[in-house]
C-alpha cells in the first residue's frame, strides 16, 4: 500500500469533523488530530516496531515473565556447576545488602539522637541566658528605659 493510498484512507469526514471541533474547543486537539489523520498509520506501525524490538530485547535478558525455570530470577544455563556459584554469590550478595540496610539503620538512629542532643543543647543554653537576662536585667537598671516613669 503506498503513502498517498493510506494519506487518503485517513481523510474521512469523522476525522475532518473531529478536527475542526478540536480547532474550535481548544486548538492543541484540533493540532493533535490534524497529526493522527496525516501520520497515524504511519505512528501506530513505528509504534508496533517499537513494542516487538522491546518485546524481543527483553525475551533475551530474563527480564521476561515468559520464563518457568528460574534461580533467583534468572535463567538456568544448563552449567550446573555455573548455576550453584551464580546461586552463591547471589546469597552472598543479598547478605551484604542485608548487612548494609542494618548499618544504614543504624546511623540513622545515631543522626536522629545526634540531633537531638543538639537541640536540648541549643534549648538548655536559651533557658540559661533567658535566666540570666531575667536576673540581671529591667529590675536593676536605672529606669530610663521605661518610658513612663517620670
Amino acid at each position: 500500500m503506498s503513502h498517498s493510498a493510506t494519506a487518503k484512507s485517513s481523510w474521512k469526514g469523522s476525522h475532518v469533523a473531529l478536527m475542526i471541533l478540536g480547532f474550535i474547543l481548544f486548538w492543541p486537539l484540533g493540532l493533535a488530530m490534524l497529526a493522527y489523520i496525516i501520520w497515524g498509520d504511519e505512528m501506530r506501525e513505528m509504534f508496533k516496531d517499537f513494542k516487538t524490538r522491546i518485546d524481543r530485547e527483553f525475551k533475551g535478558s530474563g527480564c521476561g515473565h515468559r520464563h518457568r525455570h528460574r534461580s533467583h530470577g534468572f535463567e538456568r544455563t544448563g552449567n550446573v556447576a555455573f548455576d550453584e556459584y551464580r546461586k552463591a554469590e547471589l546469597e552472598r550478595l543479598e547478605e551484604q545488602r542485608r548487612k548494609l540496610e542494618a548499618q544504614k539503620e543504624e546511623f540513622e538512629e545515631f543522626l536522629a539522637e545526634l540531633h537531638r542532643a543538639k537541640d536540648k543543647e541549643e534549648f538548655d543554653r536559651f533557658m540559661a541566658a533567658r535566666h540570666n537576662a531575667n536576673q540581671y536585667g529591667p529590675a536593676g537598671g536605672s529606669g530610663s528605659d521605661n518610658p513612663y516613669q517620670g
